[in-house]
């Protein structure tokens, strides 16, 4: 499925699947994907708490640092595979990483929430909705390729890779973060799973019943993460990710990875925003939340990443580039 994202043309975003959807999309993760993010994509930026402003362009930027912070910039053309919301993609662009940039998704309501935050930024990005496993652009289009949080939901990692290497200019590189790690997908699953139903079951008390969400907002978030379950494929272990980056083609591999102690408040933190109102949680919520994960951040950066290893953490990077 690619095409131009062209106004009149483009397949309309489906904000709400039915039941019916959600078992069809059971047996077909590509259809899947596209349910699954639609749904997600006029929230999602509230959802992750995603900003284009300072606190989220040091940390995009801290992911591309930690593997590729060697390189001269700003590259020339940067693509966004399974760019969500833009997230990366454009926070990469406030910091200088490159001029121009595209932005390709599975979900129309993905793409055409990117370009929206493109075009408030002031940047200069275009977009088509596309398949991973078959960019729609020619050979040797980009100098830079990133993604973040998308390999894990791509059926044929190692094709998708083969295309990236594709669409890249010879020496151009590519930057995926966000991936997790087989052990640290376990721990923050099973996190996830024991906040949502602490949450969810204590606030049918009485007192508080206030920091309930309305019932059919809990079913519809039931729903999704029932797609949630097949959208996300595989988990990495680092090295498994070095392998198949350069089983693609790709030459100087490098992974890294982040997230242990900072998980494990991030994941109920996260989980506990999406259970409740979000008017009951005030700036001083966010403040906490922030705060706390930053510390915990330098903990791991700091002193984990030293002692512990990589495997162990929840988040990891890898890079490479084409011969």
């Amino acid at each position: 499925m690619t095409t131009n994202v062209t106004p009149g043309t483009d397949p309309e975003p489906n904000p709400h699947a039915t039941e019916e959807q959600v078992k069809a999309a059971l047996e077909d993760t590509k259809l899947a994907q596209v349910l699954y993010h639609d749904w997600e994509a006029e929230t999602y930026d509230d959802k992750w708490s995603i900003s284009y402003d300072e606190r989220c362009i040091d940390y995009a930027r801290g992911r591309f640092d930690a593997v590729a912070a060697d390189q001269p910039l700003p590259y020339g053309r940067a693509m966004e595979l399974g760019c969500g919301t833009g997230f990366f993609l454009l926070n990469l662009m406030q910091s200088g990483v490159a001029e121009k940039g595209s932005v390709t998704d599975l979900s129309p309501g993905m793409v055409k929430v990117a370009l929206r935050n493109a075009e408030n930024l002031g940047l200069d990005v275009d977009g088509r909705v596309a398949d991973a496993e078959k960019i729609p652009y020619d050979d040797n289009t980009f100098d830079l390729v990133v993604g973040h949080a998308v390999l894990h939901h791509i059926p044929d990692v190692e094709q998708a890779l083969r295309e990236v290497l594709r669409v890249l200019r010879p020496g151009g590189r590519f930057v995926f973060a966000g991936e997790p790690t087989t052990i640290g997908d376990f721990y923050a699953r099973w996190m996830s799973r024991a906040t949502w139903a602490a949450t969810t079951n204590i606030t049918k008390l009485g007192p508080l019943q206030s920091w309930r969400r309305p019932q059919e907002e809990l079913d519809e978030s039931s729903r999704a993460a029932a797609l949630e379950a097949v959208v996300d494929i595989h988990t990495f272990d680092p090295a498994d990710l070095e392998r198949m980056a350069r089983a693609a083609g790709a030459t100087r591999v490098e992974t890294a990875t982040e997230e242990l102690a900072a998980a494990m408040l991030g994941w109920p933190v996260r989980t506990f925003e999406a259970a409740v109102p979000p008017e009951k949680l005030g700036w001083g919520w966010a403040r906490f939340a922030f705060n706390g994960w930053k510390q915990l951040s330098w903990l791991d950066e700091k002193v984990l990443r030293k002692v512990v290893p990589q495997k162990f953490f929840y988040n990891a990077i890898v890079t490479g580039t084409k011969p």
